[in-house]
């Protein structure tokens, strides 16, 4: 037998209903949360990740999981963060080559960066260094690194994140305005490469200023110039390619964090809230400054033109060094 309910109980019970959802939506985290990092651990990216993962578990009290899945220059671990639920509990740390490098040199792409994904704050920025191995690369300038690469037998080699990453199209670029060429080996992160290019596998690379500093300190690697318009604080001795004679050359990386398309927008506005205070915060700020990065904190629909503004540009490099990939 079925009874009916009068409409104003319906009422209460849809509202009821409807308070509880919205209360289980804005009360994340309720379990731990995962960041999907789309590079090898040790890489620019991963450290970024551990950072954010750390203050977030210490703001909010929930394990916050770092999982790293590398290919592909980051497109393997973009695509399986777009697949999980869209919760607000699987956030991928998305990069520069990810969201704006990839689309620009990708005929074809697993994942579309800006209808699949939720921006939701941008961390920081960073500029990169164009580091050498000094026992087999001979120059002390880029200008001399111009010179030498130009009669190699073979050209030099270099390391990147991955084939179609930021680090892979800027030094194409860089190579381009030096006028010469050099050999691409991809690595599934820029941490791998970095080793190896220490290790004399690989001539050169440029790498983010976060993660090669130390060894450019220690004498492991060599730093020819800076990416950036400036030159650094943390280098204030190594030039800017502007400076050593290639006016107009400047290649930045960028980290965010990014939920699946389709997360409840009290999940969604929750989470970046969150972010938002650990980028402006006292311990993330410095962790940044530290590491030659810039905390920036920029959300919402402003994030979302940054990214279809950076795409434009890196697709505008990638043309221009006839770069593509398939």
């Amino acid at each position: 037998m079925f009874h009916r309910i009068p409409l104003r109980a319906a009422a209460a019970l849809l509202l009821t209903l409807a308070t509880v959802s919205s209360q289980a939506q804005t009360d994340w985290p309720a379990k731990p949360v995962r960041i999907i990092v789309p590079f090898a651990a040790g890489g620019s990216t991963d450290l970024v990740a551990r950072q954010v993962g750390q203050l977030l578990q210490k703001k909010t009290g929930q394990a916050v999981i770092v999982e790293n899945r590398a290919g592909a220059g980051g497109l393997l671990g973009a695509q399986y963060a777009k697949t999980q639920p869209a919760d607000g509990y699987t956030l991928l740390l998305g990069t520069v080559s990810t969201h704006s490098v990839a689309p620009s040199v990708y005929a074809k792409m697993p994942y579309d960066p800006l209808k699949d994904f939720e921006p939701l704050t941008l961390i920081a920025s960073v500029p990169n260094l164009v580091v050498v191995n000094p026992a087999r690369v001979k120059a002390g300038t880029l200008s001399e690194f111009a010179q030498v690469a130009k009669v190699q037998p073979h050209g030099f080699s270099f390391g990147s994140s991955g084939k179609g990453s930021s680090n892979h199209l800027a030094t194409e670029s860089l190579m381009t305005t030096l006028g010469s060429r050099a050999v691409h080996v991809p690595y599934k992160g820029s941490g791998p490469a970095l080793l190896d290019t220490m290790a004399g596998n690989v001539d050169f690379m440029l790498d983010v200023v976060m993660t090669s500093t130390q060894y450019v300190k220690n004498g492991q690697l060599k730093a020819l110039a800076v990416t950036s318009r400036q030159r650094i604080a943390l280098l204030p001795d190594v030039p800017t390619v502007a400076e050593s004679g290639y006016p107009g050359f400047e290649a930045i990386g960028w980290f965010a964090l990014f939920a699946p398309a389709g997360t409840p927008v009290a999940v969604r506005d929750r989470v970046a809230a969150e972010l938002a205070g650990i980028v402006k915060s006292k311990d993330m700020v410095a962790y940044l400054e530290s590491q030659g990065a810039i905390a920036s904190g920029i959300a919402g629909e402003a994030f979302r033109k940054y990214i279809v503004d950076d795409t434009a540009h890196w697709k505008r490099v990638a043309d221009a060094a006839g770069v593509k990939a398939e």
